[in-house]
């Protein structure tokens, strides 16, 4: 993915310091017309949107050191957004003559990190600008070391802003980590010296946390805060439905040694209800209309230190079960190093969030914006039934709640859909087509 910014030149001369603020295309070449005598050209590097709810972004490291020479496409500094950490890359050749913002600070979208000179000439008054300039960044005292995502971004420099939720076991769950300081110890003692006969033992701060300190959000775990608030705005509500599983998990057991996953199986039966029933894949956006979704993306909450992301299995109604497992164990492993692309994590349609692995019975999810519904999926467990018959048995039977956008789907809507969700998985035969 690359990025192209507009640019904006900083001259010799300080009566021109001041910086253009444009409003369009039209003023931006009127602007550069009124600038065409320009001797030294000193560009602005910006903070580049790296995704579409990015609103500020943290410098995870500096590839380049001031004074080195940059050509056209090369790696300058390694950003980390609210969905991942991504090389940036330079549009112009020149020179990185001054870093505005250190390793571990924080930089609204559209403002300026560092300066890019274009000859070793204009080096020193690219630092004398960048020190008068005095900028002041917000900074995190926990810098995540981050792995580089497979994404490039190319900068150069542009006025304003730029255009443009891991499971234990499979990673589907969704419990949020934070991301916690490197190399600290602490030991925190219960009472005082005179009640230490009577006190409780010392107690143990997890390694890497300091027990009451103030931790600020990371990047990405700001982005999830700022969904959940948008999400509050959106009228839903809730219905659960028991479905026994015993067809499915001897299914599971009988595939799994070819690589087939859980997760997978959930997503692909959830698609193929879905098929049926177009209205839960639908979403409102505006308030005044909804858009049936011409394709079937079923996200998946995935916890990453820092943050929750959703890894998209796209077309699940129509990629079989062994290929789908694939793409979902490689989307994984993309997430946990921070390495999705914006395709993979924000074109869900419908969203999965199961803590089944860690034996929750039963919970209730939050409807991420955008989409008509979330189905939450608790643990298969076995428990006592009636049969039909009057008879007492066991079945392996899990839970599973779906909140839904109530201005498009209705309660008669969603029991539909979980009947059928239900029939598909107590009958799984049609998963493995």
């Amino acid at each position: 993915m690359a990025l192209f910014l507009q640019t904006t030149f900083l001259t010799s001369s300080s009566s021109l310091r001041q910086k253009p603020r444009l409003s369009s295309w039209a003023s931006h070449i009127s602007s550069s017309r009124a600038r065409t005598r320009v001797h030294a050209k000193i560009r602005e590097i910006f903070m580049p949107a790296l995704s579409s709810t990015m609103t500020e972004g943290k410098i995870v490291s500096w590839v380049k050191s001031e004074g080195d020479k940059l050509s056209k496409g090369e790696s300058v500094v390694v950003v980390e957004s609210d969905k991942a950490d991504m090389d940036v890359e330079t549009f112009y050749d020149g020179y990185l003559a001054a870093i505005m913002v250190e390793e571990g600070g924080v930089a609204a979208v559209g403002s300026a990190i560092a300066l890019l000179a274009e000859s070793q000439e204009e080096i020193e008054e690219a630092k004398s600008k960048a020190a008068s300039s005095s900028p002041t960044p917000s900074s995190s005292p926990c810098v995540g070391s981050g792995s580089r995502g497979g994404a490039t971004v190319s900068i150069g420099g542009g006025i304003g802003g730029a255009s443009g939720i891991g499971g234990r076991e499979e990673g589907g769950g969704v419990a949020i980590c934070q991301e916690a300081c490197e190399g600290i110890e602490v030991a925190t003692e219960l009472g005082s010296p005179a009640a230490k006969v009577s006190a409780a033992p010392a107690v143990q701060a997890p390694p890497g946390i300091e027990l009451g300190s103030v931790v600020p959000f990371t990047t990405m775990q700001g982005a999830v805060s700022r969904n959940m608030l948008e999400s509050l705005a959106v009228p839903t509500f809730r219905v659960g439905y028991t479905i026994t599983t015993d067809a499915l998990d001897a299914l599971y057991k009988k595939i799994k040694s070819k690589g087939v996953t859980m997760t997978a199986l959930l997503a692909k039966a959830t698609a193929l209800a879905l098929v049926k029933h177009p209205v839960i894949n639908s979403s409102c956006r505006d308030g005044n209309s909804f858009t049936y979704n011409s394709s079937i993306n079923i996200a998946v909450a995935v916890a990453i230190d820092g943050g929750l992301i959703t890894p998209v299995l796209q077309d699940a109604d129509k990629v079989d079960i062994y290929s789908l497992s694939r793409k979902w164990k490689e989307l994984v492993d993309k997430a946990r190093a921070k390495q999705l692309q914006p395709q993979e994590y924000n074109t869900g349609t419908f969203t999965l969030s199961n803590l089944g692995m860690f034996g929750v019975d039963r919970f209730d999810a939050i409807l991420p914006p955008g989409t008509g519904a979330i189905m939450a999926v608790g643990a298969s467990q076995p428990t006592v039934v009636a049969t039909k018959d009057g008879r007492i048995g066991m079945k392996s039977q899990m839970q599973v709640n779906v909140t839904a956008d109530h201005r498009v789907i209705y309660g008669a809507d969603l029991a539909a859909f979980l009947q059928t969700l239900a029939k598909i998985i107590e009958d799984p035969k049609d998963l493995t087509f």
